[in-house]
């Protein structure tokens, strides 16, 4: 695991990595207008940078986005929950109320807070299953 795999993986993860990383983008931006959100988008995330972390090796991925980084990341988007919460709490509005103020039905800027919540979910889930492979493999190098 510590090489990373053969050529053909690499270039084919490399080529595929940006797809799936917009798309999971996608999926969480557009979350309160088309089935999908925080979660799943960060799920899909998560998987583009967990191909990349398998077909490269540990050591390299280490260079790039480390288990610390991921932590970070993790932490950032629990932030980001905790703090549009907050704000709810401060304007005396429900969670998932009218912090934001509401657009038109349809429009991408039309769920109030909605979509900062799916940015926020989506950054805890994909930094959290990445610093969960990361302990995997860690476990791993350990045996």
């Amino acid at each position: 695991m510590k090489r990373g795999m053969t050529l053909i993986v690499r270039t084919v993860s490399r080529l595929l990595f940006p797809f799936m990383f917009l798309f999971g983008i996608y999926i969480v931006l557009h979350g309160h207008l088309t089935p999908g959100g925080g979660f799943p988008g960060g799920v899909i995330i998560a998987a583009s940078i967990v191909m990349l972390l398998l077909a490269y090796g540990y050591e390299r991925a280490q260079e790039t986005i480390g288990a610390l980084e991921a932590e970070v990341a993790e932490s950032i988007g629990g932030l980001i929950l905790v703090g549009l919460g907050l704000v709810g709490a401060i304007i005396s509005v429900a969670f998932l109320k009218e912090v934001l103020p509401l657009g038109t039905i349809g429009n991408l800027f039309s769920a109030g807070n909605l979509p900062i919540l799916n940015i926020g979910v989506s950054i805890k889930v994909a930094a959290g299953f990445v610093t969960i492979f990361y302990a995997m493999l860690g476990l791993r190098g350990e045996e």
